[in-house]
């Protein structure tokens, strides 16, 4: 039995509850270090990322003391139910693009089960899961029941995805790693895994659609798993559409993460930096037009300029491999169709949009694209209470939700026998 486990219930709720109200308290220290870490816009940190993380572990909290098994029918002359009981011990290794949010939505579900945690971040971004390790020793978690190891994926998270006393791992973070993860998990002690990995995301834009309000959709890419970083876009609208995108990206500023004015930060590292300008170097040589941007930014940090690629063809490397980047291939379609199958043209699954203001074919569509979540009219409307992963090389198992707790409790079947019963 954990420390975790050992905490009634609705204790683990009001610590969780404590824990959310200390987040709130240290916004602007957290936005600050997910700034300095990871280049997020601080003033995006202070409005959001940070009290969505409270959010997110309130959401938790309540649902600690609600988590039980059910009462069974057995065919024969017994009674049966099950019980959910906290898998133990829960390795979360978490990327650098959402160093915050990542964090808390792998990390409360876990406590609300009953489970501890080892969480490692990122080796680009360690300083906040360091910060609300120390938060939730303040909010009276116990010593041991939330430990972060900083290191590098070939020691670090190779020692947790292969520890025989770890009993599950959730991941986040490129395919590659997440194969590694999975084989290290089977050689071990055949441990669940639970990943959330690239995407290569559609984002599909009917003639119908408004364009002005598509264009601003569109632009939500960058270092984001989830980022529409394939734009099929109608025929009957296609220009105009590129215009008004091209019009908009112009404005963004990029630049220092500190700066109220600044909509696009650095990329997190020269490595990152060095893959993405190799990528749009790629697409020039094959023969896609630069729309905009495709340069650094300065001759200091690393900032590129928000990229746009028209002429694209589904088979050349920008529209297939995940950059993580500001990088968009647009694409052109005629028919519904046509757009479903270049939607669905991809190894991954993770997310797509659709804006349309026809209703049967946001239907169609939805319920055709291989992908586990769907946006219609929005994107990147992820909540609390929305379960979120993919299909396909984008990986399995389900982040936020209740679907999420059930990532990290067992289910135990108890039956016994019924003597001189009136009914069966």
């Amino acid at each position: 039995m954990t420390q975790s486990t050992a905490i009634q219930s609705q204790e683990r709720g009001r610590i969780l509850s404590k824990f959310a109200d200390l987040i709130e308290q240290h916004t602007e220290e957290l936005a600050a270090l997910d700034a300095l870490d990871a280049g997020r816009l601080f003033e995006w940190g202070k409005a959001v990322d940070i009290p969505s993380a409270a959010k997110t572990v309130r959401y938790y909290a309540g649902a600690a003391d609600k988590i039980h098994g059910q009462v069974l029918k057995m065919s024969r002359e017994f009674h049966a139910y099950t019980l959910l009981e906290p898998a133990g011990v829960v390795g979360h290794i978490i990327p650098w693009n959402f160093p915050t949010t990542v964090f808390v939505l792998k990390v409360s579900p876990s406590l609300a089960a009953g489970c501890t945690v080892v969480v490692k971040p990122a080796e680009q971004t360690p300083l906040s899961a360091l910060f609300y390790a120390h938060l939730a020793k303040q909010a009276g978690i116990p010593d041991g029941v939330i430990n972060v190891v900083t290191g590098f994926g070939p020691t670090a998270g190779a020692a947790i995805s292969s520890h025989m006393d770890v009993d599950v791992v959730s991941f986040t973070g490129s395919t590659e790693v997440g194969r590694k993860i999975m084989q290290a998990a089977a050689l071990s002690n055949l441990k669940p895994v639970s990943l959330e990995l690239g995407g290569k995301s559609p984002l599909l834009i009917f003639n119908d659609a408004d364009v002005d309000q598509a264009a601003d959709q569109a632009l939500l890419g960058g270092e984001v798993c989830a980022a529409s970083s394939r734009v099929f876009v109608q025929e009957g609208i296609y220009d105009e559409f590129v215009e008004k995108l091209a019009e908009k990206a112009k404005t963004w500023v990029v630049g220092d993460p500190f700066d109220p004015k600044t909509r696009l930060g650095p990329q997190v590292d020269k490595k990152q930096y060095d893959k993405i300008l190799s990528y749009i170097e790629d697409g020039k040589r094959e023969g896609a037009t630069l729309l905009t941007g495709g340069k650094p930014v300065g001759t200091k940090g690393y900032y590129i300029q928000p990229t746009i690629f028209t002429d694209v063809k589904e088979d050349m490397l920008i529209a297939k491999d995940e950059i993580f980047g500001p990088v968009m291939s647009l694409m052109k379609f005629k028919t519904i169709e046509e757009g479903i199958k270049c939607a669905n043209n991809t190894q991954y699954g993770l997310a797509a949009g659709i804006i349309t203001k026809n209703l049967d074919v946001a239907n169609t569509v939805s319920r055709s694209i291989r992908a586990g979540v769907i946006w219609v009219n929005c994107y990147f409307a992820v909540d609390d209470d929305c379960p979120f992963g993919g299909y396909k090389m984008s990986g399995f198992g389900r982040d936020l939700g209740l679907d999420a707790i059930h990532k990290y409790l067992l289910v135990k079947s108890v039956a016994t026998p019924l003597h001189n019963s009136p009914w069966l």
